[in-house]
């Protein structure tokens, strides 16, 4: 018997539904970008998508990290094939030798302009019927349960 998505909170509380439902979104997800882009992972755009919120500052492996919300040794695998692709380069911080900073390369722009139309269209789809009120709601909601995450 298959169940579709409208009919599990049905046969559990709310909770653990919408606790699954967050989990096969995600693995649906990832594996539409994986298929979206010839050149890189969804994983990869991702990193490539949050550097954007850094625009006076190229971010460190642990920045990233946090923003992404996964580990440095998960970044670290992303951006050494990101590397190999000559997408990133990591350029040791001038200030502390300690840390690297990942900057985009020139290989990027004309990538990021080949997609940047289909990524538009890949959000209104993603998005159809949707109002930006109930975004703000989920991204409310989905915000206090990181936040609550972090205190567990």
């Amino acid at each position: 018997m298959k169940i579709n998505t409208d009919e599990v909170l049905k046969f559990m509380p709310p909770q653990m539904g919408l606790f699954g439902l967050l989990f096969a979104f995600m693995n649906r997800l990832q594996a539409k970008g994986d298929s979206f882009y010839e050149e890189i992972t969804c994983k990869q755009f991702f990193l490539l998508a949050c550097m954007k919120l850094y625009p006076d500052t190229a971010p460190t492996a642990n920045e990233m990290a946090e923003t992404m919300g996964c580990s440095r040794q998960n970044v670290k695998e992303i951006l050494n094939s990101l590397c190999k692709k000559e997408l990133v380069v990591l350029v040791q911080d001038e200030n502390d030798k300690r840390k690297q900073r990942i900057y985009p390369t020139e290989k990027l722009k004309p990538m990021a302009e080949k997609y940047s139309q289909k990524e538009m269209e890949f959000m209104q789809l993603l998005y159809k019927d949707i109002s930006d009120e109930e975004i703000k709601t989920v991204y409310k909601i989905i915000s206090r349960m990181e936040k609550n995450i972090k205190n567990i």
